[in-house]
């Protein structure tokens, strides 16, 4: 699959174009990056993405739900059996405004790069996990109907928004906590979704 709204970003950086294959687009003329010849899974990219552009993702996602038009698209990345790879990120990418689809794929490309630069990162999930709990408190405490979205597993456009709002918050909370927290606790999200919260 080539994910072209990557590829100005990711073909800009010299070090990923000496560490990754890539390939032409014949339909637009373009050099695009094939990622599914870089790495098999998505998680693998996420054990190897320091803290710090860990929470540059993070910042990109908090930022992207600050926009109500643009947040149902990231929301959706959250559900149990989204698609959280890589593919799936730049997925997410591409359904968004060009301010927002170039903050979030520059977050990306530098999650990637600094992947290809760095070994498996430490990373305790049961901390992570409990972080994520303590931001939801935060949030339960501030927003009422904050737990009734988050548990709203309908499909339909009210559930689907009812959720939505709650994820909201919940990256509102996170916000508040530390660098290192952050991270930690986008890194469960990408990995599990909103699953088991």
């Amino acid at each position: 699959m080539r994910c072209i709204a990557l590829a100005t970003l990711i073909a800009s950086t010299s070090s990923l174009l000496a560490a990754a294959p890539v390939t032409h687009a014949q339909d637009t003329g373009d050099w695009s990056f094939d990622p599914g010849a870089l790495m098999a899974t998505g998680s693998d990219l996420l054990r190897q993405v320091p803290a710090a552009q860990m929470d540059g993702l993070f910042q990109a996602l908090h930022a992207t739900a600050q926009d109500e038009r643009e947040a149902q698209a990231l929301c959706d990345l959250f559900d149990p059996d989204a698609d959280r790879s890589l593919q799936g990120l730049n997925a997410v990418a591409a359904k968004l405004n060009p301010g927002g689809r170039q903050r979030f794929a520059a977050a990306i490309a530098d999650a990637l790069v600094a992947s290809l630069q760095s070994p498996v990162q430490p990373y305790d999930a049961a901390q992570a996990r409990q972080s994520l709990k303590a931001a939801g408190v935060t949030a339960a405490l501030l927003h009422d109907g904050f737990v009734a979205g988050l548990n709203t597993s309908g499909r339909d456009p009210v559930s689907r928004q009812s959720r939505c709002r709650s994820l909201r918050w919940l990256l509102d909370a996170m916000q508040s906590r530390p660098q290192a927290e952050r991270a930690a606790m986008t890194r469960l999200l990408l990995e599990q979704g909103l699953s088991r919260l």
